[in-house]
């Protein structure tokens, strides 16, 4: 049987515009259902339409009135990124709340975007790079929250600078190490610059810790025909209650990152029990690889140039 998670309050977002990435299935779609119970128009960008309108016919009958809509996007694509920026950009309407939850994770065999980078750094962080680029206006209109879901996997590791695409020895862990740590110093260098020159955004991350989600479940378009004898594990873990969280228990950092009033900017929030891999949300320190400012403005730099943005400086 498993042990109750304390839940959250989160606040009436009535009248705010938010956006999820990665919520047709998983933590996204559960955070994307809170967001709209709480009274916010979400928008739901996906890749796979099917997927996307079954996600929306399930919040629509747990949370009737819910604000809800989809959009096209491929994080893997940054044409896609970049048509996804226009469309919303000439919607003129602010946005509020930023979650950026897509990933993919450790593809036995290295893979690239449609760009040529490797798949989980281009996905999971220059995917989200490109698109905060891009939605920057709408996001200092709207004075958003933007949190970043990052992962345990980068309280270890290091950007690997000689070889950013796995080229010469691809190793898929270490990529996604690499991949969330990116994404984190992306997180924490956009709050300093959105302070530095007055954006009005405030940016933080969040960790779930580790839940039964689809990261390593079998995914045959990343080369992974069945489940990983670890998701086998996490799921058997997750539902006697021992050390981890479930899915839903896994949205609530993101959640408290994205909405309580008290979350500040450039703070990481994850699961509180052992090893911060279950349990209730709370405000924890930042891992090592996190820490160094000139590793963040390193990994922008060569973010806007490998992406083709640049945001401004004013």
């Amino acid at each position: 049987m498993r042990r109750d998670v304390t839940d959250i309050t989160i606040p009436d977002l009535t009248g705010r515009r938010a956006l999820v990435t990665g919520a047709s299935d998983g933590m996204g779609l559960r955070i994307a259902e809170r967001l709209a119970a709480a009274g916010a128009e979400v928008i739901m960008p996906v890749r796979n339409t099917g997927k996307g309108e079954d996600a929306i016919a399930r919040i629509r009958q747990n949370v009737p009135g819910a604000r809800v809509s989809l959009r096209s996007l491929d994080l893997s694509s940054l044409d896609s990124v970049a048509a996804l920026g226009g469309v919303l950009r000439s919607e003129g309407r602010p946005l509020h709340l930023l979650v950026g939850n897509a990933g993919v994770m450790t593809p036995p065999h290295r893979q690239t975007t449609a760009d040529g980078f490797e798949l989980q750094f281009g996905t999971n962080h220059l995917g989200h790079f490109a698109l905060v680029a891009h939605l920057l206006p709408l996001l200092r209109a709207g004075r958003a929250r933007v949190t970043s879901q990052i992962s345990v996997a980068a309280r270890r590791g290091t950007i690997n600078w000689d070889d950013l695409h796995w080229e010469r020895r691809y190793h898929g862990r270490r990529a996604y190490r690499q991949s969330k740590i990116a994404f984190g110093l992306f997180a924490l260098e956009l709050d300093r610059r959105s302070r530095a020159h007055g954006w009005g955004i405030t940016s933080n991350l969040a960790h779930p810790g580790v839940a039964p989600t689809s990261l390593l479940a079998a995914r045959p378009e990343l080369g992974r025909s069945t489940d990983t004898p670890t998701v086998r594990l996490v799921r058997l873990l997750s539902e006697r209650g021992i050390l981890l969280g479930t899915v839903d228990s896994a949205t609530l950092p993101a959640l408290v990152a994205a909405t309580d009033p008290a979350a500040g900017g450039g703070v990481l929030h994850g699961p509180s029990g052992p090893g911060h891999l279950g349990g209730p949300p709370a405000e924890q320190e930042l891992y090592p690889p996190l820490r160094r400012t000139e590793d963040a403005a390193r990994i922008w730099e060569v973010s806007e140039r490998l992406t083709g943005t640049e945001f401004p400086t004013t």
